[in-house]
């Protein structure tokens, strides 16, 4: 039996207040790890309430990421929000649409052509062990593709009964409003943290179009947490500018100020980044990743805090004040 968290909505989708971005569960992306270990990790942050799950076909090889969630989430089924996104894992003999986007992972090839997409799902679908998708997002635009387009596709599973909500991911204001006129978006994921705005159009257009923000990075890769002095072999955040040796020394004091707001209030700083996003929005919902029970632990408990109006003052005027050193993730 889960803890529960408080509930937030995403559309019509109701959601804890914390997910958990399972990303950090395949190899590769902060060096090694194990399927028991993993699976270990995500039952236990549903069991301390983070029961919504984001996954993706393109995280791990051959789809291993939805098969470490499918497993995880085998027996205890109703009790989760299975978030999954597609366009990465490019079938045999289709097209790679190849686009720039810089820092961390240079190039990425996607292809959302709609008559693709059906079996994308179904692939998933087979991957996470379950017959429906709670929330389902094309993971980029593809730029040789109308969004319009995959999102008729996607409307299309909703009518089957495949996908209950239609999500979109690293949008603009723009594409979210084309989107919406054709099928009803829940969420938008897309990156926020105390280190990484979020674009005031996309907000503006989520908010009037009832559309749920889900914030991917809300830690910014860790960083936030106070810990990462380092970046280790294998662990993709070498290549990502904010990480290098002299910038991630300049960034971890320049955060310092808001450091010590947290040690004023008695938590961590992971936990007053997550409380400070939580409270920027009541539509808001991080997704953060950990691998450690005690760190699931703690950053589900952020979704306990409440910041008094003065301290989200004193953290307003400690990030204006802060110039990060380096380029983001993307």
């Amino acid at each position: 039996m889960s803890q529960q968290l408080p509930v937030r909505h995403l559309g019509k989708l109701a959601v804890p207040a914390v997910g958990y971005g399972a990303m950090v569960l395949s190899p590769g992306v902060y060096g090694e790890i194990d399927d028991d270990r993993a699976v270990t990790a995500l039952r236990h942050a549903f069991d301390s309430g983070a029961t919504f799950v984001d996954t993706s076909d393109g995280y791990g090889a051959d789809g291993h990421n939805e098969r470490v969630v499918g497993e995880a989430i085998r027996g205890r089924r109703d009790e989760v929000v299975v978030a999954t996104k597609f366009g990465f894992r490019i079938p045999e003999g289709a097209e790679a649409h190849t686009f720039p986007v810089g820092y961390a992972f240079g190039e990425l090839a996607v292809n959302a052509e709609p008559r693709y997409v059906r079996g994308y799902a179904e692939q998933s679908l087979r991957n996470l062990g379950t017959d429906v998708i709670d929330l389902y997002y094309p993971h980029f635009p593809d730029p040789r593709v109308p969004l319009e387009d995959t999102v008729g596709a996607v409307a299309e599973l909703v009518e089957a009964g495949l996908v209950r909500h239609l999500g979109l991911s690293n949008v603009t204001a723009a594409q979210l409003r084309a989107a919406h006129a054709v099928h009803p978006v829940a969420a938008v994921q897309t990156e926020w943290s105390m280190w990484r705005p979020v674009d005031a159009d996309l907000l503006a257009a989520a908010r009037e179009l009832g559309v749920g923000i889900v914030a991917w990075s809300p830690l910014g890769g860790g960083f936030l947490t106070g810990t990462v002095t380092e970046v280790k072999e294998g662990d993709f955040r070498q290549n990502a500018p904010r990480f290098s040796a002299e910038n991630l020394a300049a960034n971890n004091d320049r955060y310092a100020p808001v450091r010590a707001i947290a040690d004023d209030l008695g938590i961590t700083p992971g936990q007053l980044a997550l409380a400070w996003l939580l409270h920027q929005d009541p539509a808001v919902v991080p997704i953060p990743g950990s691998r450690t029970p005690a760190h699931i632990d703690e950053n589900n408990e952020a979704g306990r805090i409440t910041l008094h109006p003065d301290t989200l003052a004193r953290i307003a005027a400690a990030l204006e004040n802060v110039d990060v050193a380096g380029g983001t993730l993307i």
